[in-house]
């Protein structure tokens, strides 16, 4: 019994004490150590004073400290969490910090970084101050560099509670005496003179400490009060401010919540972005949808300049608390997305990925097209398992959405998803939709960014998969009524030939290709010019020396294609370039049509390398992948790609709709069909896609990004489809397809030729058919005169009306 009051008090304390943090010392009452919590091991921060080293006196003033620090709450203010008194200790935990003095001595932060963060922390002490001397009506008395803290989210917070007097009380108007010699220093010049102790104001010392807290902050620790007189480092802004908080007037020095309103105004010191930002998270509850979007779509262009650790460890969370408890939507993603690059990967894994997961399960379209968008920043952070089983199911469906954003961004995401994607979901689920859309999507930039996106991704196909789809997808693309898909057929075939058989390049590639260089459009004229050469270029150079073939096929059959070929990256065209152009068609039917001459705007390419381990990092200059190999056993001969002399597209030829010249270089390096992909593909001045359509609640068109101002453009849906339909295809008007609509596939046998419906073609068998029904029914004709021939000259029947012939006049 007698060991139960008497056992130690500290068993009690969930807190184990840790090493001293320096900074104090002389300083205060307290000793600051590390602290870890029992069982979950967070960090925390232990005041101890030492009551066998210390007079009874300093015992006092500490234990009042630990009575105002437990009653007094405010954001500003040191936040308690747990207290233990011993006969040998008193023990306080509080949340983790760190004494300013040593903050700014070891902080690295320079030029707008460090400004906003001193201003952000001069912004908190105020603020603390005046609620301090106007809501609870008491003087601190102990301002300085020793009594501020700093936490790990770089916010400032004031503790040193030792000295605290209520304004109202008897002698209160006495300043109290520190019994530390140390901080005699920040004692106002009123102590000394009593004739100025009559003016004195409620806040008057505790303004003398803001102030020389203020010249420490751009200084260094005070040395003597006469230093107070140097003002070269303090910003201008605040000079005028800071020498009446310093004047030897006690009544001459100004509120705090005066200060606030003088230096939030435009051009205060307060008045800053990050500032502004951190006072509207605190109270973003009571902010309006209105209010939150406009501010999360600003917040991303400001966060560059903000300290990082304050991103990560304030702005980041109340994003988060933002999104799973508030209304703020998919606006919010962009900030978080940015500020989740800044985590270690096991804190991303931990805040970040259950958000996307959660996101991805959305119906919200807006949000969904967000995070389509989005895909590059976040998809190297998730794991292969996660990307199966949570995320790829999701966005899946959006292969069959009615919006045509929502299907072209989902084609768009495959690229990057490809390299995490295990073999069903890859070689199965995602050639099941591309062959669908490819054949079947009425809109022509989606089956041209579904040609674009195979490409991208061949190199993760299974080898058999890819020898049996590449071939017959692009000859399929080279087919297509929309120019722009005939010529990423075309280019594709280019760009991934190290994947096909010298047999397929003679029997299947060229056949497909040659009727091509009669094309309408020039540029699709100029592409298969080009890419015929570079193919026939290959087959003469292995005609001449046959052991260069199996150099060639090298890649075929391989499952890990050697890094010089590299087509992961073959075009210019940027799967993440939401503002690249295309054709704007007003019909997208059978019927060629030639571009409108227009000026046009040249693409931004965000253009995000594959995350595989065959992808080379390029930039948006040099993104795209030649045809260039270098002199190993699975590559030919660069050197013949030049006798083509093939030389680089006029950039002008796309604004004349196909009707310009396109330049050519005489010098040939190892370009070969990958001057084709760059030039091509990076062809800026093709046009937007079509029109956009009229509905505010739907989304815009798939090429274009979230602001574009063209969204409210109605879009026409004349265009075509084609449908398979038993042994051939059939033209119809375009449609959007059914969801249960069964999907196409890229069997060998479902390449029939697509029946075109240009004027030319029909023309001709208009024509044929006219003649051969004018042939028929003058056949029919002579046969029935004969017929009646036949029956004049032979017996009357009966019934037939005897013609007489007519009477002479």
């Amino acid at each position: 019994m007698w060991s139960f009051f008497s056992r130690d008090p500290t068993k009690d304390f969930p807190y184990e004490v840790g090493d001293p943090v320096p900074g104090l010392e002389d300083k205060s009452v307290w000793t600051l150590h590390k602290g870890k919590k029992r069982g979950t091991q967070d960090e925390v921060s232990i005041f101890l004073f030492d009551v066998q080293k210390h007079s009874e006196t300093l015992f006092d003033i500490a234990k009042a400290s630990l009575k105002r620090l437990k009653t007094i709450r405010h954001p500003s203010l040191l936040h308690y969490l747990d207290s233990c008194e011993t006969e040998k200790c008193l023990y306080v935990a509080t949340e983790v910090v760190k004494p300013l003095s040593k903050h700014i001595e070891d902080m690295k932060l320079e030029g707008q970084q460090r400004e906003l963060f001193l201003a952000w922390g001069i912004f908190q002490i105020t603020r603390a101050l005046s609620f301090f001397n106007n809501d609870g009506n008491i003087k601190h008395n102990n301002v300085c560099l020793y009594s501020v803290f700093v936490t790990a989210a770089e916010e400032w917070k004031l503790g040193g509670f030792e000295f605290i007097t209520s304004h109202g009380q008897e002698g209160s108007s006495v300043i109290p005496i520190k019994i530390l010699p140390a901080l005699e220093i920040y004692d106002p010049p009123e102590k000394k003179d009593a004739t100025k102790l009559k003016s004195v104001t409620k806040c008057s010392s505790d303004m003398w400490g803001l102030g020389c807290l203020i010249w420490e902050a751009y200084n260094g620790p005070l040395k003597n009060q006469p230093s107070l007189k140097t003002v070269d480092n303090i910003p201008k802004q605040l000079c005028t401010l800071y020498c009446e908080l310093v004047s030897a007037n006690p009544a001459s020095r100004p509120n705090p919540a005066d200060i606030i309103t003088r230096c939030r105004k435009l051009g205060g010191y307060f008045k800053n972005d990050l500032i502004d930002t951190m006072l509207f998270l605190e109270e973003i509850q009571i902010k309006d949808k209105a209010e939150k979007a406009k501010f999360f779509s600003t917040l991303s262009s400001y966060l560059d300049s903000f300290p990082e650790a304050v991103c990560i460890h304030k702005i980041l969370p109340q994003l988060m608390t933002s999104f799973h408890y508030g209304d703020a939507g998919s606006a919010v993603l962009g900030p978080m997305f940015k500020l989740g690059k800044l985590l270690e990967d096991a804190e991303y894994q931990k805040q970040i990925v259950p958000c996307v997961v959660k996101l991805f399960a959305s119906n919200d379209r807006t949000t969904r097209s967000r995070l389509l968008q989005q895909l590059d920043q976040f998809i190297m952070h998730l794991q292969n398992s996660t990307v199966n089983d949570q995320i790829f199911p999701q966005v899946i469906h959006g292969f069959l959405d009615t919006n045509a954003v929502i299907r072209e961004q989902t084609v768009k995401s495959i690229v990057h998803l490809a390299p995490k994607l295990n073999y069903n979901n890859l070689n199965v689920e995602v050639l099941r939709h591309f062959a669908r859309l490819q054949s079947k999507d009425d809109q022509g930039g989606i089956r041209t960014n579904t040609t674009v996106c195979l490409g991208k991704i061949a190199a993760h196909l299974h080898p058999q998969i890819r020898q049996k789809v590449l071939v017959s997808a692009f000859v399929r693309a080279t087919r297509d009524s929309f120019p722009p898909a005939r010529q990423a057929g075309v280019l594709a075939l280019a760009a991934t030939q190290q994947y096909f058989l010298l047999s397929e390049v003679a029997n299947r590639v060229l056949p497909a290709l040659c009727p091509l260089t009669a094309d309408p459009e020039k540029q699709v004229r100029d592409a298969a010019f080009r890419t015929i050469k570079g193919f026939l270029g290959k087959l003469e150079k292995v005609s001449e020396d046959p052991s260069l073939k199996e150099g060639m096929e090298a890649d075929v059959h391989t499952a890990t294609p050697s890094l010089s070929n590299a087509a992961a990256t073959w075009a210019g065209w940027a799967v993440t370039a939401v503002t690249a152009k295309f054709y704007r068609s007003h019909s997208d039917t059978a019927k060629v049509q030639h571009p409108v001459k227009s000026t046009l705007s040249k693409p931004g390419s965000l253009e995000q390398p594959s995350s595989s381990s065959m992808s080379t990092t390029t930039s948006s200059v040099t993104s795209m992948t030649s045809l260039e190999h270098s002199e190993s056993a699975s590559d030919y001969d660069p050197e013949h790609w030049d006798m083509t002399a093939w030389g680089e597209i006029d950039s002008s030829a796309a604004t004349t709709g196909g009707s310009g010249k396109s330049g050519t270089s005489s010098a040939g390096g190892a370009g070969g069909l990958a001057a084709l992909c760059e030039d091509e593909w990076d062809n800026d001045e093709w046009g937007e896609l079509q029109e956009q359509p009229a509905a505010e609640s739907e989304l815009a068109s798939p090429s274009e990004t979230w602001n574009n101002s063209e969204w409210n453009q109605p879009m026409q849906n004349a265009n075509a489809t084609f449908v398979r339909n038993t042994s051939r295809l059939e033209h119809k008007p375009a449609a959007h397809q059914n969801s249960n609509d069964s999907l196409g596939g890229w069997e060998d046998g479902e390449f029939e030729p697509i029946e075109e419906n240009a004027d030319q073609n029909n023309a001709s068998k208009m024509d044929e058919m006219r003649r051969k029904r004018e042939e028929r029914k003058l056949q029919r004709q002579r046969e029935m005169e004969a017929r009646r021939t036949a029956r004049g000259q032979g017996p009357m029947k009966l019934g037939t009306k005897i013609t007489a012939p007519a009477p002479p006049f």
